[in-house]
């Protein structure tokens, strides 16, 4: 499995990692067997978040016993944001998932309560060692902006992000501004949420046409295209052990120059948008 630096000051974290996004509409046995069985191939980024109703309950159960060998994160709500309700989020968190700390802790996405009062919880948060460092979610380059303003150069540990093959829109500008400063990307829902190219489909050929010389599957040609950048990481969700085994399986494929540029050419980058995509 790659190993990718999580931001400036962070840890080495396995370049495929798991979500667990609606991972508890899938049969909860299957999906901590999909999770440990994940665990076990090197897939040892988890993560979840409050948001992600019985998600966080069901990880404590799955990494019970092989805490210390998870990267695991989780994620706070907007409305849930500030000096003192942050903290009591991740307190929560830290309840449901049975731990004491948190590697990684994220805004979910930006609201209303100003930004620089959750930064101060979230160091609070560090300073106290309940978290070991800090993130966001779905932020744009001007987000990104106002939280370096705030907390300095080199406390952003990573921006979580919509990325998958037919939305490619942080390549323009959200990407470039986190390699430049030592920020990871985590990509979620890096199969598209439940639109994954078909193969009969042009661009869908092609991927099966570089699965095949790679000896690989699509998804895992898939995955090992979005991560060809070394400061990005992905958390694909299985709710099943073979799937959990196949997004595994991308940890270690390397695509030719030749094959990512034909993948490249069958999924076109597209023009810039006005606002940063996310689901």
């Amino acid at each position: 499995m790659r190993m990718t630096a999580f931001g400036a000051r962070g840890s080495m974290v396995a370049a495929i990692g798991q979500g667990t996004w609606r991972l508890d509409d899938a049969s909860r046995s299957g999906a901590m067997d999909a999770l440990r069985k994940g665990l076990d191939a090197g897939m040892t980024h988890v993560d979840t978040a409050e948001m992600y109703g019985e998600a966080e309950p069901l990880v404590a159960d799955a990494i019970e016993g092989r805490r210390d060998e998870v990267f695991l994160v989780s994620k706070v709500l907007p409305q849930n944001a500030g000096k003192t309700r942050a903290i009591a989020a991740c307190e929560r968190s830290l309840k449901r998932l049975r731990t004491d700390r948190l590697d990684c802790y994220l805004l979910h996405w930006r609201g209303s309560v100003p930004l620089a009062e959750t930064i101060e919880a979230f160091e609070t948060l560090v300073a106290d060692g309940k978290i070991l460092s800090w993130g966001v979610s779905n932020f744009d380059v001007r987000d990104l902006e106002e939280a370096v303003a705030i907390a300095g150069a080199g406390r952003i540990a990573c921006n979580q992000v919509l990325y998958h093959l037919e939305e490619r829109a942080i390549e323009h500008a959200v990407l470039p501004w986190c390699e430049d400063r030592g920020v990871a990307l985590v990509a979620y829902s890096p199969f598209g949420s439940g639109d994954f190219p078909d193969a009969s489909s042009e661009s869908g050929a092609v991927l099966e046409a570089v699965a095949k010389e790679a000896g690989a599957t699509a998804r895992q040609v898939a995955l090992a295209f979005l991560t060809r950048r070394p400061s990005v990481l992905t958390i694909p969700k299985a709710s099943r052990v073979a799937h959990a085994l196949d997004n595994a399986g991308a940890g270690d494929l390397e695509l030719s120059a030749e094959q990512l540029v034909r993948i490249d050419a069958a999924f076109p980058l597209g023009p810039k948008p006005r606002y940063l995509p996310m689901i």
